[in-house]
């Protein structure tokens, strides 16, 4: 089992290896770990109008699983109400899109795998 701060370095090299992904299509990096008390956006970036809001998952080795599954139902709404915290601070006319990126590290390498519209706020009547 790994130790705590070897996994936190790993988060971190994953986080930072996700934000050059962004970078490389052109996305434009606002922010990473952005905090709002409790809440907290690993990346958020922007390309044209369209505001990103990625959350970023880092595993090592053949861990396997879904990745839309990744980020489960609370998570979800965390990030909801930290995009939509983030929108209102800055006062911002943008659209919000929430994307999932996994960093899985294999034998000197990595993958990367980035979902785009990962899941969508529910809808309020």
């Amino acid at each position: 089992m790994r130790n705590m701060a070897e996994h936190n370095k790993i988060g971190i090299r994953g986080e930072a290896i996700a934000a050059d992904h962004l970078s490389e299509r052109s996305y434009t990096i606002l922010e990473k770990n952005w905090r709002s008390g409790r809440l907290e956006v690993d990346i958020i970036a922007r390309k044209g109008n369209t505001l990103i809001v990625a959350e970023v998952k880092t595993r090592t080795g053949s861990f396997v699983e879904n990745l839309t599954e990744a980020v489960n139902r609370r998570k979800q709404q965390l990030l909801i109400r930290a995009a939509n915290a983030y929108v209102c601070k800055y006062n911002l006319d943008v659209d919000v899109r929430f994307d999932i990126i996994t960093v899985v590290f294999e034998e000197g390498s990595f993958r990367v795998t980035h979902i785009e519209n990962a899941f969508y706020p529910p809808v309020r009547s």
